[in-house]
């Protein structure tokens, strides 16, 4: 059976202030103590306030998302891995584009730090494209001969063949993957919108029952939730949506 996870939620704000309130307000999100979603540190919260929100978000319950995007040569890579294995984080991310030698260095830097902090090492996925990519910009702009679709399959390919556990990606494009990967990939999809929300900054949407459909593994939703008059209520009607 497909592993499926609580909706990842993207606490995309710039102080901690703000941050904490809204770690308050979803802590009682879930109907039971497992389905609270897991929190998304990414680098507009993570660069303006630091480690301090990872401890947070642990001493309130919360699995989470580290969403730093590491791309640099491998030796800064497997440093900087190894300190957010540290942390002990859930998941975190690494560019697919820095290459093989670069993904297997963020890999044994992340499980060197986690065996340093005796903790579980996160579950290291890949960025593919980003959702805010499509084919225009992939063309023009990035001079890829590829299509979309093909770029993303052979960076997943890469993660895989180095040990990753999976991808960022967004679920038009889990077919394409599964095709070149081991079955317990994980096809992690943001560029989740609810019907008739607005597409913002992102291209390559999907609702969550689509993603539930097109078989995403767990989805990031960001202002759906985060702006919403309700964010709880916001949560709990997208988290029925995907985990059905």
């Amino acid at each position: 059976m497909m592993r499926r996870y609580e909706p990842i939620v993207a606490i995309d704000v710039a102080s901690e202030k703000e941050a904490l309130a809204l770690m308050d307000t979803l802590k009682d999100s879930g109907e039971a103590n497992h389905d609270m979603p897991i929190l998304k540190i990414g680098m507009e919260l993570y660069y303006g306030v630091g480690q301090e929100m990872v401890k947070q978000a642990k001493a309130r319950g919360f699995r989470i998302f580290l969403d730093l995007k590491l791309y640099d040569i491998p030796n800064t890579v497997r440093r900087a891995m190894a300190a957010i294995g540290r942390l002990g984080v859930d998941f975190t991310t690494i560019h697919a584009a820095g290459g093989s030698e670069m993904l297997k260095a963020g890999l044994e830097g992340l499980r060197q730090g986690a065996q340093e902090a005796h903790v579980e090492p996160a579950q290291l996925l890949a960025i593919t494209q980003l959702t805010s990519i499509d084919e225009q910009i992939l063309h023009e702009q990035q001079h890829v001969d590829l299509s979309l679709i093909e770029s993303v399959q052979n960076y997943a390919r890469l993660a895989d063949e180095c040990g990753l556990a999976g991808v960022v990606c967004s679920a038009q494009e889990i077919a394409a993957i599964r095709e070149v990967t081991r079955d317990d990939f994980l096809c992690v999809t943001p560029g989740i919108r609810p019907a008739h929300y607005q597409k913002d900054d992102q291209k390559r949407i999907v609702t969550p029952f689509q993603a539930h459909q097109l078989g995403s593994n767990a989805i990031v939703v960001g202002r759906p939730i985060t702006q919403s008059a309700d964010p709880v209520a916001a949560y709990q009607t997208i988290r029925r949506e995907f985990i059905g």
